[in-house]
């Protein structure tokens, strides 16, 4: 392999140099690694904040339903850009501490901020898609539920959310593969993702066409795998007759 991309590159031209070079091949490897683990723990969190606030969306305090409105409508009608700039810049420059000759030393990373800014702009999402799903279960489950005694908790997690779950899972498909592909983002505040280390390579390859193509590719595989997954779950978790 690494052969024919030297041979490659020496006759034509062609510098796939990740294939051939071991110090671009590992860098590219630790990128691919940190931008796995960058959307893993996104997806997740975005998950627990989208299920957090359709729960706290469906509060007695009125108190708390505006602040759950006021969170989705700020997080959906901004730029994710910019919000993860905010995230980065403007609140990363408040918790921050002095340093030796007055350099301030933030305290919480640039991939934390990744994290929580990508988290928090897709859990906007998801707590609409789960408010949707929550509200097209139908009433009577809900006065099952409550007909067997149970508290509105234990309601709400052991019945209405897995049926909510299943009825939205078609739209939250569609939010966590924007999300996978959102967190190429995490580029412009320094997180050496894979999109991050491909840059550094092509300016030191000049190779930017092939380390681009390369890009493309990962996350057309990564993608089309999720999507691939998300459908098979939606075939295990359809209801008969539910409408799904």
């Amino acid at each position: 392999m690494e052969a024919f991309f030297l041979h490659l590159y020496e006759s034509t031209g062609v510098n796939f140099s990740i294939f051939y070079d071991r110090r671009n091949e590992l860098k590219f490897l630790r990128g691919l690694s940190v931008s796995f683990e960058l959307m893993g723990i996104t997806l997740l969190g975005s998950l627990v904040i989208g299920v957090a606030g359709a729960w706290l969306g469906g509060s007695r305090w009125r108190a708390v339903r505006w602040a759950v409105r006021g969170y989705v409508q700020v997080l959906r009608n901004t730029p994710p850009l910019i919000q993860l700039y905010f995230f980065f810049f403007a609140l990363g420059s408040v918790l921050s501490i002095m340093g030796p000759g007055g350099r301030p030393i933030p305290l919480v990373n640039n991939f934390v901020w990744a994290c929580i800014g990508l988290s928090a702009v897709a859990g906007a999402f998801n707590i609409e898609i789960f408010r949707a799903g929550i509200e097209s279960v139908p009433r009577n489950i809900r006065d099952a539920a409550t007909a067997l005694g149970l508290s509105r908790v234990r309601a709400f997690f052991l019945v209405i959310l897995p049926l909510a779950f299943r009825l939205c899972l078609p739209a939250l498909n569609n939010n966590m593969v924007n999300l996978l592909k959102s967190t190429t983002l995490a580029y412009a505040i320094g997180v050496p993702e894979v999109l991050y280390v491909s840059a550094q390579i092509w300016s030191d390859e000049f190779n930017a066409t092939e380390m681009m193509t390369v890009v493309l590719v990962v996350y057309a595989g990564i993608t089309t795998a999720f999507i691939g997954a998300m459908q098979v779950l939606e075939r295990r978790l359809k209801i008969p007759g539910y409408g799904i």
